[in-house]
């Protein structure tokens, strides 16, 4: 059956004019290209170290592409983008007040004259993207979340302002980043975590038996530091955790959290 959630803390960030394209192909993670009408890219903003900032949807709708991101983020991405404007022809605003984001799975969507829709381009099994110029459904975050989450899909809640690696959260599993498109800001250290295999720790889906523990919760195990819980909903959850400590539940305050590889991810 399919299910369609308005996602109210979604917003739309607007790139629009003729350099578009390659005015955002050197800011972010993946490749700008890829976006067109039907088909969208996620890609993320990262610092210049290369820590996370903020990751979106880019979809493709004539003559702009359109940033689906977290709400509070929008002015943010504006912001910065705004900044690398200089002599390109590009225009960058938030557009957050004119677009209703959408995520659709369990069939494909109908098409509709004003909306703006793509495959989810992380995992077929997430489903769809759309965004429509009023709400098509009651809002659904509750349900979405426990969709992602069943998949081991991050949200933007999941990472940390310039903390967060971009492959300890999947985005390369995800087709998140492109590892041929040339430079980008944050691409030096991106590339090492790859090719040294520097990563030491994975935000990874845990089952979770008892209360679920509030986002942001130290795991410990013997006195030791292994892991941070992050969004749950229901008994699933994803927490960062360090590679040394999948292979056992982690117990917080009574409640056993399990973690759960899923298919997709890698490991090694």
């Amino acid at each position: 059956m399919i299910e369609i959630a308005y996602l109210p803390g979604r917003g739309v960030v607007e790139v629009a004019g003729e350099d578009r394209v390659s005015f955002l192909q050197g800011l972010v993670s993946n490749d700008v290209t890829g976006a067109a009408p039907g088909r969208a890219v996620w890609a993320a903003l990262l610092s210049p170290q290369g820590k996370w900032l903020a990751d979106f949807f880019i979809l493709a709708d004539a003559e702009r592409l359109l940033l689906d991101c977290a709400r509070d983020q929008a002015p943010m991405i504006a912001q910065k983008l705004s900044r690398f404007r200089l002599r390109a022809k590009v225009s960058v605003r938030d557009a957050s007040a004119e677009w209703h984001v959408h995520a659709v799975w369990g069939g494909v969507p109908q098409p509709t004259p004003g909306n703006v829709f793509a495959a989810d381009p992380r995992l077929s099994d997430a489903g769809w993207r759309i965004l429509a110029n009023a709400p098509m459904a009651a809002d659904g975050t509750a349900a979405w979340d426990s969709h992602r989450l069943a998949l081991g899909l991050p949200d933007p809640c999941d990472m940390e302002t310039d903390k967060t690696v971009l492959l300890e959260a999947g985005f390369d599993e995800l087709n998140g980043v492109s590892w041929t498109k040339g430079c980008y800001m944050g691409q030096e250290l991106t590339a090492r975590t790859k090719y040294r295999g520097l990563i030491k720790r994975r935000l990874v889906p845990v089952t979770i038996s008892g209360p679920p523990p509030a986002p942001g919760s130290i795991l410990m195990r013997d006195g030791i530091e292994v892991g941070v819980m992050r969004s749950s909903q229901g008994a699933i959850g994803l927490a960062t955790m360090r590679l040394e400590a999948l292979a056992q539940p982690v117990v917080l305050e009574g409640t056993a959290l399990t973690p759960s590889i899923p298919g997709w991810m890698r490991l090694g």
